[in-house]
């Protein structure tokens, strides 16, 4: 059965894309190799990283949405987007192992006048190297010619219910003018707001620009974080007064590491390193580092050695209120506490089971219960379901790394 959209890769960039594009009415397949989560959106299941709910998917099914792992269907679409997932490889480059394959399912089986869009994060210049090159040996078509090429940065912040696909301005940039328009009236239908870039390279950049400035702001007030800590300065009040300034000035906290989807890129291929991106991310990555540290050194202050400390840490994952675990610090954290020798449970209401070390994680059901229990309780992320006050009252020592209890009533990192 035809459909108007394939979306490729049903992760954190494909389903948000897949669920706006059922809304304005558009017939979605969503393909995925792995046929795990296509079975589980097929039963009305969420993912299980939270970011829609059962009900949201049940819609989507309703309204025309039809998962499958079947690349045949690959060849019945007007429209074809590749979401597939990008990670750091082993050297600090983007995989793109899973777009790859995506290229050449679709290749396959692609047809004359076919608009075919990239939201994945990638280097600078894949679309019309890599992606391009891909399309055109499997389908002997010629892109710009027999069909439409371009590129679209993934931009959804999961979670966020202000900035919806909607509402968030989506940038293009294809391969000639009329692939630029061709994308451009695809996702026209889907958002309100379309920024044409000048070509494929411009907008695979934007994503570069807007991840890396996200972690080098980042890196820059864990920094602050640390230093105000051996001043003696309150770091949250002075980020408090300085968002007052109505200009120059962007507010961004610290916290106990950097996770999420979009990952720092300091090296672009065999192109010079970006030296203050490779800094922030050096930076970043210590602070699981430091978290532990400050656990230790206020056990020890408080008459307790790390040794034999029971450790209670609150929210493994990386973003509130979502079940997504990806690149939490939880997990160097907790495996750094153990090194030490404590004794560490966890209490998320949005994650029922954790393994660190492939070994289970005990479980709190009682939060007030186990911080009451526990010699340290760290809040590590901050979901709306805390009572943050009643917390710091019950807990016997309470390190917040997140500012988000009241000034004295925890330690704060």
């Amino acid at each position: 059965m035809p459909a108007d959209l394939a979306v490729i890769g049903l992760g954190h960039l494909g389903l948000p894309l897949a669920q706006a594009a059922v809304a304005a009415g558009v017939d979605t397949i969503g393909y995925d190799t792995d046929p795990r989560p296509v079975a589980e959106l097929a039963a009305g299941r969420p993912p299980v990283d939270g970011s829609l709910t059962a009900s949201e998917i049940r819609r989507m099914l309703s309204g025309g949405f039809r998962p499958t792992t079947n690349p045949a269907e690959l060849g019945r679409v007007r429209t074809a987007v590749i979401c597939a997932p990008t990670p750091l490889g082993p050297d600090r480059t983007l995989d793109l192992t899973a777009v790859t394959d995506a290229a050449r399912a679709l290749a396959a089986r692609l047809r004359p006048h076919t608009t075919v869009l990239l939201e994945s994060p990638v280097h600078p210049g894949t679309t019309e190297g890599l992606l391009r090159d891909l399309l055109e040996e499997g389908s002997g078509l010629r892109a710009g010619q027999d069909f439409h090429l371009a590129y679209s940065p993934g931009r959804l912040d999961p979670g966020n219910r202000t900035h919806g696909f909607t509402g968030t301005p989506k940038v293009i940039g294809g391969l000639t003018p009329a692939c630029t328009e061709s994308a451009a009236a695809f996702y026209g239908r889907l958002t309100d707001k379309v920024v044409r870039a000048r070509g494929p390279r411009e907008a695979e950049t934007v994503k570069l620009l807007e991840t890396n400035f996200r972690h080098v702001n980042i890196a820059l007030v864990n920094e602050m974080s640390v230093l105000c800590h051996e001043l003696g300065v309150d770091l949250w009040d002075v980020i408090r007064c300085a968002e007052t300034k109505p200009f120059g000035f962007h507010a961004f906290r610290p916290g106990p590491g950097v996770g999420g989807h979009g990952v720092a890129v300091d090296t672009i291929g065999t192109h010079r390193p970006l030296r203050m991106v490779e800094l922030a991310g050096q930076v970043n990555e210590r602070m699981p580092q430091y978290v532990v540290q400050r656990c230790a050194t206020l056990l020890n202050e408080h008459g307790k050695s790390a040794r034999g400390a029971r450790v209670l840490l609150l929210g493994t994952t990386y973003k509130p209120d979502l079940a997504d675990r990806e690149g939490s610090p939880a997990d160097e954290i907790a495996r750094r506490l153990m090194d030490l020798g404590a004794v560490v449970s966890y209490h998320d209401p949005h994650v029922s089971d954790w393994r660190v070390r492939d070994l289970p994680v005990p479980r709190a059901d009682s939060l007030y219960e186990a911080a009451a229990h526990a010699d340290l309780t760290v809040l590590l992320q901050h979901h709306r379901t805390y009572d943050l006050q009643g917390l710091a009252v019950k807990a016997q020592l309470l390190l917040d790394t997140r500012g988000a209890t009241p000034a004295g009533a925890a330690h704060r990192l």
